[in-house]
């Protein structure tokens, strides 16, 4: 297995539509095997999408468990969500948006098919964080990134505060109203097609912050 370079914006393939997977072939299982190799090398990664280490096809590599114990470790190729809860703002990052966190609205709780990487064709109910990957890498399957998905440069696009940098130096260098204004999640409802084109993230629950 190999670790991959990740692909950071604004890199042209980052904004390509991806292909549905039709061949379920040793190509597909080996940049399965560096996509996941990729993913766990990258340190608060919990999913990676094919499209971000150059390859334009309808693939994903999610994980939001402890990474000693990979128990929620998934393969997800042509996902298709079915079910969506109401929105909230949630906190994200990204590994092609290395520097910034977004405030984006997000579904907390989906349901979505997915085949494996032996080509069965599985469904999923996911909720909280490993809700919002799935809707972070989706996006990045369909060209969408999470610059896109906020409403403001100036209170949803925030600046991580480099290693070494002062904290007067990152409050100057920083876009005020970085505190989002959460709102409650609502009951189940179903997706219109134009909808499952969804997005990136991170939560105050884990340690994780990017979904890749």
């Amino acid at each position: 297995m190999s670790v991959l370079k990740v692909l950071k914006y604004p890199h042209p393939v980052l904004r390509e539509q991806c292909e549905p997977v039709t061949a379920w072939d040793s190509s597909l299982q080996r940049l399965i095997d560096d996509m996941t190799e990729t993913m766990y090398h990258s340190f608060g990664a919990v999913g990676l999408a094919a499209s971000q280490v150059g390859e334009t096809i309808r693939l994903i590599i999610l994980d939001t468990s402890s990474r000693t114990t990979r128990e929620d470790y998934k393969v997800l190729i042509n996902p298709t969500i079915v079910e969506a809860s109401r929105n909230k703002v949630m906190r994200e990052g990204c590994l092609s948006f290395p520097e910034y966190l977004a405030n984006i609205k997000r579904a907390t709780k989906l349901t979505f098919t997915a085949f494996d990487r032996d080509g069965a064709l599985k469904t999923y109910t996911v909720r909280g964080l490993e809700a919002i990957a799935v809707q972070h890498e989706i996006d990045h399957l369909d060209g969408v990134l999470m610059i896109d998905r906020i409403n403001s440069l100036k209170t949803d696009w925030i600046r991580r505060q480099p290693k070494g940098e002062s904290a007067g130096e990152f409050t100057n260098n920083t876009p005020s109203g970085n505190v989002s204004n959460e709102e409650e999640a609502g009951e189940t409802a179903p997706v219109q097609a134009p909808l499952i084109q969804t997005v990136s993230l991170t939560t105050e629950s884990k340690p994780y912050d990017h979904f890749s």
